[in-house]
C-alpha cells in the first residue's frame, strides 16, 4: 500500500501550527499573565479582549485566524490538491488549536482557526456564517452564542452554496468536524446561557 509520507508530514506540521497558543503568547510577553488564570481562561481572542485589551484580542484574532489559512494553504500548495489530505490538515490545525501539545491539550475553542481554514476552503460560506455571526452578536450580544450558531450553520451553508461535483466530500466532512468540535467546546457557555449567566459582549458575567 503507497503511504504518502508527504501528506502526513503536513498533517502533523498542521496540528503543530495549531498547536500554537498566540492569546496565551500575547498576554504572557506583553502583560506577564497567564491568560488561563484571567477571565473565563479561554487563551481565545475574546478572553484575550476582555482581560488584556482591544489590541492584544485583535492579534490573538488575526493569528489564530492566519494559522488555519496557512494550514491549509501550505497543504494545498505542498500537495498539489490532494483533498484528502487538505481535509485531514484542516482538521488537524483546528484540533491543534483546541487540544494544545504546547498547552497539556488544553487549548481554545477554535473559532477563529476554523475561520482562517475556511477563508481558504469556502470563502462564500465563511462569509455567509460572518454575518450570521455578527447578527446574532448584534441582536443577543452573546459571543459564543453567535459562535454557536455560526459554527453549527456553516456546514450545510458549505454543502448549499458550494459544494458540488468539484469539491470532495472529503473538505465537506472536515467542514462538519470542524463544526462539531467547536460547539462541542462551546457546552460550558451552553450551561450558562441556559442559565441565564453567560457574559454578554461587551461586558462580565451576571
Amino acid at each position: 500500500m503507497h503511504v504518502n509520507w508527504t501528506g502526513i508530514v503536513v498533517v502533523i506540521l498542521a496540528y503543530g501550527l495549531g498547536s500554537i497558543p498566540f492569546g496565551y503568547v500575547i498576554v504572557r510577553w506583553g502583560w506577564g499573565a497567564d491568560i488561563r488564570t484571567l477571565g473565563s481562561g479561554n487563551i481565545g481572542a475574546t478572553n484575550v479582549l476582555r482581560s488584556s485589551s482591544r489590541w492584544g484580542g485583535i492579534l490573538t484574532l488575526v493569528l489564530d485566524a492566519a494559522k488555519g489559512f496557512l494550514a491549509v494553504y501550505a497543504a494545498r500548495y505542498f500537495l498539489h490538491g490532494n483533498e484528502k489530505y487538505v481535509a485531514m490538515a484542516a482538521i488537524a490545525v483546528v484540533a491543534g488549536h483546541v487540544f494544545p501539545v504546547f498547552l497539556k491539550f488544553k487549548g481554545g475553542k477554535g473559532v477563529a482557526t476554523a475561520a482562517g481554514v475556511f477563508l481558504c476552503l469556502g470563502p462564500l460560506s465563511l462569509l455567509t456564517s460572518l454575518v450570521i455571526f455578527i447578527l446574532v452578536v448584534a441582536i443577543w450580544r452573546f459571543v459564543s452564542l453567535g459562535s454557536i450558531i455560526s459554527a453549527g450553520s456553516f456546514c450545510i451553508l458549505y454543502f448549499l452554496l458550494e459544494f458540488s461535483k468539484d469539491h470532495s466530500l472529503w473538505i465537506l466532512s472536515a467542514s462538519v468536524i470542524s463544526s462539531c468540535l467547536i460547539v462541542v467546546r462551546h457546552r460550558e457557555n451552553i450551561k450558562r446561557l441556559v442559565m441565564g449567566t453567560e457574559n454578554r459582549f461587551p461586558g462580565r458575567r451576571k
